[in-house]
């Protein structure tokens, strides 16, 4: 007898832990549901939190989940759509959500309802583990003689069949308690008296209905839906479980051909789900890393908006990346994705602060910039030349010191103050420059003589030097012209004479100082002081274009060139910087000349 109760307590063990001991938390993965709007999540979590069915945990991480990846997807479009309509990124603030509201709500009602349940179903499980300890004794007393056996069949099987229909227990007992009924179960038969008629039967329709759960646990092993085929086993166990024995020599022949079976399905859906893991480690690894990459970025110092932006992009890249990997580990999924979200959120909120202090900042700039802009407006008109001069030049100098203002109205402002500033230049330099009469009469005559020189370049014959060098002359003897229109007219006229000079291969300057030279040897048998009135009136010249060079560039290191206007007013001034750093060599080379002379 002890013997059998061995080998009963060994099979039973084996059957049990084949029924009980797979990963069946883990099989809602492979049938999780897809969801396209934060309302399909919602309306889901609202049938949880208010409908009769039970919650699972894996669903209710599952949904949240879900949820934050699609509410944060629902945020990032809102910013792209307000940044491309034209929206300041700086400006934009998160408005709270109703849905993600209401969803914590009911996730409340779930979290209460799943405890609720989670505390009625232990009790029901205590209650139904009694139940079954009621029957095993029962059954033992029964099986205590054959005497007691026969009288008590029809007892014990009333007994089986409320077994049957008792529900689960602790799973703690579970093992425990189906080898104690299956012990005695059998020792009941084996005590039972009947006529061998009647122990036949009974013996011969239990393995019916064995054979027949082990032929469709084999046809499993066919099943395409490795979920679905465990299931089913599940199901075939329990009946093989609730079937009676068979005869005893067939006892361990059955059961092997049964754990066989069970074996292949067994095998193939832990395969299943080590696959599934190995697969969701391999997610959380990456993910991890993404989320490092974030915190490490969130971590680095941006000096200015520059380092902002280039962050920005790449944590944007990152999110991109990240809802391309799949889920993680369920006991990790939530955690990793809170880690990933805390960080993004850490960057974007200190973002925003810095962009709401440099609004200010850009502020407090436009208001020093538009006042300096009113002082220069309110001296433009000023004739006294030398002391608003200096009071310009100051102003250009603070302008410069003063910070960066929103790109808005970074040119407007620009283009007023250097308005103001060219106005009162320019009026200055026209006062300055003779009387206008004389000025237009030189500008017709200087224009007459460019004429003369086009005709020059327009004819076929051979054009002698003598003849272009006397029309320079020429022109070089004519005075000052209005001050708008001289650097027109200079343009006009060196264009002109670089050709000729291109053509007859002189340079435009050296053919000037050359006849400077022939002149001034002229100049000198005109007696003493005529080369020092020369050098004198040629130092008087140096200095005031060298002044007048002096402006221009100091205007010019407060241009903007961001703008397209104000790369074509640097470009402008840059020509006029040039041309009168030409004439300023060409003015001290001659001043070179006549030393040379009175040295001689």
């Amino acid at each position: 007898m002890m013997d059998s109760q061995d080998k009963i307590l060994e099979v039973g063990k084996t059957e049990e832990t084949i029924a009980t001991e797979q990963p069946v938390a883990a099989e809602p993965a492979a049938e999780k549901k897809t969801y396209a709007t934060k309302k399909e999540v919602l309306d889901r979590v609202k049938e949880l939190a208010h409908g009769d069915e039970a919650p699972s945990k894996d669903e209710v991480d599952y949904l949240k989940t879900v949820f934050y990846k699609l509410h944060i997807a629902e945020r990032e479009a809102k910013l792209k759509t307000y940044i491309d309509g034209g929206g300041d990124p700086e400006s934009y603030q998160i408005t709270p959500d109703e849905d993600e509201e209401a969803y914590k709500a009911e996730m409340t009602i779930i979290k209460e309802k799943r405890a609720r349940i989670f505390k009625e179903q232990e009790a029901e499980k205590e209650a139904n583990l009694q139940k079954k300890l009621d029957i095993i004794e029962k059954i033992k007393t029964m099986a205590t003689s054959p005497e007691e056996a026969n009288k008590s069949y029809q007892d014990f099987k009333a007994l089986q069949q409320e077994w049957k229909e008792i529900k689960s227990i602790p799973a703690a007992k579970a093992n425990e308690v189906w080898r104690s009924y299956q012990l005695y179960v059998e020792q009941f038969y084996d005590l039972l008296k009947l006529n061998s008629e009647a122990r036949e039967y009974d013996f011969k329709k239990n393995l019916e209905i064995k054979t027949r759960l082990c032929e469709a646990a084999e046809k499993l092993a066919d099943e395409e839906d490795l979920i679905s085929a465990f299931h089913q086993l599940q199901k075939l166990h329990q009946e093989y479980r609730e079937t009676g024995p068979v005869a005893k020599e067939l006892r361990d022949e059955i059961w092997t051909r049964f754990k066989a079976a069970s074996t292949v399905i067994n095998k193939r859906h832990q395969q299943h789900f080590e696959d599934l893991r190995a697969k969701e480690e391999d997610n959380l690894a990456r993910k991890t890393v993404l989320c490092e990459k974030v915190e490490a970025i969130a971590a680095e110092e941006n000096k200015g908006s520059a380092d902002w932006d280039k962050h920005t992009k790449e944590i944007i890249d990152i999110q991109t990346e990240w809802k391309t990997i799949g889920f993680a580990p369920q006991k990790m999924n939530v955690k990793i994705f809170e880690r990933f979200r805390t960080a993004c959120d850490d960057f974007f909120s200190r973002k925003a602060e810095y962009f709401k202090n440099l609004k200010d900042t850009f502020k407090e700039n436009a208001d020093k910039k538009r006042a300096l802009i009113e002082k220069a407006n309110a001296l433009k008109d000023s004739t006294d030349w030398k002391s608003t001069t200096d009071k310009f030049i100051a102003m250009q100098k603070e302008w410069k010191t003063i910070g960066m203002v929103s790109k808005k109205i970074s040119d407007q402002l620009w283009e007023e103050f250097l308005g103001a500033c060219n106005h009162f230049f320019e009026a200055r330099n026209a006062a300055t420059s003779g009387q206008h009469k004389e000025e237009h009469d030189n500008l017709d005559k200087k224009r007459g003589v460019i004429e003369r020189l086009k005709a020059l370049t327009e004819e076929g014959a051979e054009r002698t030097q003598e003849a272009v060098q006397k029309l320079i002359e020429e022109y070089n003897s004519i005075g000052h012209v209005p001050y708008k229109e001289k650097d027109k007219l200079y343009d006009e006229f060196h264009a002109v004479v670089d050709q000729l000079y291109k053509e007859l291969n002189i340079s435009s300057a050296r053919r000037r100082l050359s006849n400077f030279k022939n002149k001034i040897k002229n100049v000198a048998e005109q007696g003493e002081n005529a080369l020092d009135n020369e050098r004198a009136r040629l130092m008087r010249q140096y200095e005031a274009i060298k002044n007048e060079v002096q402006t221009y560039e100091n205007n010019l290191g407060f241009l903007n060139a961001s703008s397209k206007k104000g790369n074509s007013l640097i470009d402008e001034m840059n020509r006029k910087v040039q041309k009168l750093k030409d004439d300023m060599n060409l003015v001290r080379e001659k001043i070179k000349a006549i030393d040379a002379e009175n040295k001689a």
